[in-house]
């Protein structure tokens, strides 16, 4: 008789956060080493920070603890990176922009559409006969409930910027610079 084997859980999602050189190629490099560590990157958003020689790229990916403390240090080994912070979900905030074009013939369709996007704070940002494209700001929960509710209506478009993030309070990820030599992975992990 056959016992069953109980899959495995599931990996968490992880959000990393990276401050590197606004160079061209960066990009490339760190995603290089996501293909070839086995990674699927889930979620991927890039750009300048208050200092143009800097970007910041948020980068979420399913792993357990072992690998993301792997992926951290390898991070942290590449000459573009000045700083790799784990993010826990609990205390940081993370959001992204999606925009959806449904179709929505003025009326009583246009009507709903309008008070949907009213109850998820979307906002209009374009309208024709046929159609309205909205703009909606969150975490993937809302935004997921938004375009389960819009798929009745027709969806013709749906992109996404892909996950940003911040950690909550005073820390930030300056505070673990390559130059300050703070590399405690330990307490980004919690």
């Amino acid at each position: 008789m056959k016992k069953d084997i109980p899959a495995p859980e599931p990996a968490p999602l992880r959000t990393i956060s990276v401050l590197v050189d606004n160079a061209s190629g960066v990009l490339s490099q760190v995603s290089r080493l996501f293909s070839r560590k086995g990674y699927n990157i889930e979620s991927l958003a890039v750009g300048t920070t208050h200092d143009p020689a800097v970007s910041r790229i948020t980068v979420e990916v399913k792993a357990d603890d072992a690998r993301t403390a792997l992926l951290c240090n390898q991070l942290r080994k590449l000459l573009p990176v000045h700083s790799v912070r784990l993010l826990d979900r609990a205390n940081c905030v993370r959001r992204e922009l999606v925009l959806i074009k449904v179709k929505a013939a003025a009326g009583e369709a246009a009507d709903r559409v309008l008070q949907i996007a009213g109850i998820f704070r979307a906002h209009v940002i374009d309208v024709s006969p046929a159609t309205l494209t909205l703009s909606v700001i969150g975490e993937e929960s809302k935004t997921e409930a938004l375009v389960a509710l819009l798929r009745e209506f027709g969806i013709l478009e749906l992109v996404r910027t892909g996950m940003v993030a911040l950690a909550r309070g005073e820390g930030t990820i300056y505070d673990a610079t390559k130059e300050s030599g703070e590399f405690d992975y330990g307490k980004n992990l919690r």
